[in-house]
């Protein structure tokens, strides 16, 4: 074999960072151990894959086109190491979730995942729909648990579980007592919503359609429990997933404004790049999560 998989690693790790500098970092090797190790797999296939501007890299045409295949063999080739060194470990995961499944689905998941496996680990990043699916395209998370919908050819889309968004106001507040909301309702109230790029921003764009330039919006917030807190203080009225509301509801501390007219409804997906290697970790995480909905 004419190269090894430490020149993989070290390929992959400079199509991530696009800096010799900090592949090297993240590899725990010198500066000089990798920009040596990237040049001879180059030399030995007389080849390049990178455009060189000062310090940077950028993956050329031929390069993009190795990254997932490299991905691939050396998630293989990881998964064989775990599998010989703990039989059958399902190994370490990258999951990327949106702040409305990070915060209030995922962790059962990762419980069960790991109670199945002692001394795995499951790295967990939260962030809007936007982000993951970045991270996804880029393989730096395994897969992505996502509230919104995509398109795009490179990222493969897998429905999960039903969702519902949900209107809501502060017991104190004057539409509190109606039985349901008109459109006209929702131009004339205060909005406290997700920002632009998340999965319930997108939902909740769509549903209410045609109103959306007359919506008085004061604020776009990053986190639903601050959304939470600010109708609750009586600034304004919202829309989140029922998942985040049902304790909140239960206990009176927020009340569901009905909107019939309008199909709150969505579904949560998940997104893996087309040509990532599913290893066995992947694959029983996706069947838990399918267990657990």
């Amino acid at each position: 074999m004419r190269y090894s998989l430490r020149q993989i690693e070290v390929f992959l790790a400079c199509a991530h960072h696009q800096n010799v500098s900090r592949a090297a970092a993240s590899l725990n090797m010198s500066q000089s151990a990798a920009s040596s190790a990237l040049k001879e797999f180059e030399q030995q296939f007389e080849l390049r894959l990178f455009e060189r501007t000062g310090k940077r890299l950028r993956l050329n045409e031929l390069g993009r086109q190795l990254w997932p295949r490299a991905e691939e063999l050396l998630e293989r080739a990881r998964e064989l190491e775990q599998s010989l060194a703990a039989h059958g470990d399902l190994g370490r995961l990258k999951i990327g979730a949106t702040l409305t499944i990070g915060n209030y689905l995922a962790a059962a998941i990762m419980a069960r995942y790991m109670a199945e496996q002692p001394g795995t680990r499951v790295e967990l990043e939260v962030a809007n729909t936007a982000l993951i699916a970045d991270k996804v395209l880029g393989f730096e998370l395994d897969l992505g648990l996502i509230e919104g919908e995509l398109n795009h050819p490179d990222l493969e889309m897998i429905p999960w579980r039903e969702d519902e968004l949900v209107v809501f106001c502060a017991p104190q507040h004057p539409l509190a007592q109606r039985k349901r909301l008109s459109d006209r309702d929702l131009c004339q109230a205060t909005w406290i919503l997700r920002e632009p790029g998340s999965g319930t921003r997108q939902t909740f764009e769509r549903a209410v359609a045609g109103l959306l330039p007359q919506l008085h919006i004061l604020l776009e917030l990053q986190h639903t429990e601050a959304i939470k807190r600010a109708v609750e203080a009586g600034l304004g009225i919202s829309c989140l997933s029922r998942v985040s509301l049902s304790d909140a509801l239960k206990r009176g501390a927020l009340v569901e404004l009905p909107v019939p007219q309008r199909n709150l409804q969505r579904e949560f997906y998940f997104v893996l790049h087309r040509q990532k290697y599913r290893s066995s970790g992947i694959e029983r995480w996706l069947q838990l999560c399918r267990e657990l909905a």
